[in-house]
């Protein structure tokens, strides 16, 4: 909305900075935070009165969650209010990837946030159906593949970019579509799996958020794409808006998520934000990277697939708990050192999934 305020500028003036996207990303970035601080511990009180009991606690699970019981959940009420706000607010609303992202982290919001009120009021872990889950997910990622393809240049519909390799595109045709969808739930489901520890999931999901943020700026700029040897994406730009708000946001949460939590980002956090992150790999034509930069949640994700398949095949486990920060519980680690650990190994797989810009 603010970029709206350049009609004032005469080019030379403080109206002018409002053209820049990096000016509005880092507003995005402050706004948010500063939302996180005002209206973090007022959400915090309501949640806590609104659901007496807080989350409820896997029985089957590590012994020490046991002292989080009461801990309220839906903390990720308070990421999405704060990301909504600055995005609105800086980025340019003549821009259709903004729109699409924003659409595809509210409804997998909409639907974690289901999840999580079904749990709260039934008190127990059960929640909204797999299945019914898993069919309005895909339905979301439907919609938002259709529009992706129609928002980007005709020469990249339908195409699958490979990273290192340059100009490599593969022809995905009507293929395209199913892959995107399986891309944007893979994602938020992924990220969900990991939220299991104080702060384990929202960290993790700044950096990926921080490094598809740059990826987008890169290849919405035709002077970065020519130099990178990328494919250019007009209007993908600004997506930085929306990168950088939920950092801010983020931000602003983990000073309450920090172990011990005052608040858990429930489903309502976790779905919205990895679908996003999905949703933004899709725009940007870098559906492959986002393997490499959430590297995280794919282990997380495949501990959980394995773990299943091997007990069906075999009776016996390949973790002692699945998703894998609970089998490193069960083998004696802390919880803070799990988790400190964890956002060093997505650090570092976000860099490398940086250093395929260059390296072609």
């Amino acid at each position: 909305m603010l970029y709206w305020l350049t009609a004032l500028s005469d080019g030379g003036d403080v109206f002018n900075l409002f053209r820049y996207i990096t000016f509005r990303a880092g507003g995005a970035f402050f706004t948010a935070l500063l939302f996180g601080f005002i209206f973090g511990q007022p959400l915090i009180n309501v949640l806590r009165r609104k659901q007496g009991k807080g989350q409820p606690i896997r029985e089957d699970g590590p012994e020490g969650h046991f002292s989080k019981a009461g801990t309220p959940t839906m903390g990720g009420l308070l990421i999405v209010g704060a990301l909504v706000t600055s995005t609105l607010l800086w980025a340019r609303w003549d821009n259709g990837f903004v729109w699409l992202v924003l659409f595809v982290t509210l409804a997998y919001g909409l639907i974690g946030f289901a999840d999580d009120y079904a749990k709260v009021s039934k008190q127990n872990t059960n929640g909204v159906s797999g299945k019914v889950r898993l069919v309005l997910g895909f339905l979301i990622a439907a919609i938002a593949s259709f529009w992706a393809v129609a928002l980007h240049p005709e020469a990249l519909q339908n195409q699958v970019a490979l990273p290192v390799f340059k100009d490599a595109l593969v022809n995905l045709g009507f293929l395209f579509i199913p892959f995107a969808m399986f891309v944007i739930v893979g994602a938020a489901n992924a990220v969900n799996l990991t939220d299991g520890l104080d702060g384990l999931a929202i960290m993790p999901v700044m950096i990926a958020a921080g490094a598809l943020g740059v990826i987008a700026y890169a290849v919405g700029r035709v002077d970065f794409t020519e130099y990178l040897d990328v494919h250019y994406v007009p209007g993908t730009g600004e997506i930085l808006v929306f990168t950088s708000g939920l950092i801010g946001g983020g931000l602003g949460f983990l000073w309450y998520n920090a172990p011990p939590a005052a608040v858990f980002m429930g489903d309502t956090g976790s779905l919205a934000f990895g679908g996003g992150l999905g949703a933004i790999a899709v725009a940007t034509k870098h559906e492959l990277v986002l393997g490499i930069v959430g590297g995280l949640f794919v282990a997380e994700a495949l501990s959980v697939i394995i773990q299943v398949l091997y007990f069906k095949r075999t009776g016996k486990r390949v973790f002692l708990m699945a998703p894998i920060h609970h089998h490193y519980e069960k083998k004696g680690w802390a919880e803070p050192q799990i988790v400190i650990r964890f956002w060093i190994i997505s650090l570092i797989l976000a860099m490398i999934g940086l250093a395929t810009l260059k390296v072609r």
